[in-house]
């Protein structure tokens, strides 16, 4: 099995101001990103399940030439809201880590 992290050297989560969160996903090597690229499990609708957005308002951007991915949501609370338990939003990757990539098609 094929973690996230397997295939990324860096992998993070940050605040893009005091409503929007980002993720930063970035490979080791070309072959890393053409995998993560290609298996599709970087959508919206996962990171709308994962962190109670709409999927509509999910951006998923591929950097080719940097073998990266960004993903950008509205943060579930504004940073600094009494119920905002990451302020910064450093914390929020942490279900991603393990995610599993499938294998290529062959």
């Amino acid at each position: 099995m094929t973690r996230l992290l397997d295939l990324c050297s860096l992998i993070r989560s940050k605040n893009a101001g005091p409503f929007v969160l980002t993720f930063d996903f970035m490979c080791h090597d070309q072959d890393g990103y053409d995998r993560l690229r290609t298996s599709g499990v970087l959508t919206p609708q996962l990171f709308a399940d994962l962190y109670g957005a709409d999927p509509r308002d999910v951006l998923v951007v591929h950097h080719d030439r940097a073998q990266a991915v960004k993903v950008s949501l509205p943060r579930p609370v504004r940073q600094g809201d009494i119920h905002d338990s990451d302020s910064y939003g450093g914390q929020q990757y942490a279900p991603l880590v393990d995610l599993e990539i499938p294998a290529p098609p062959r």
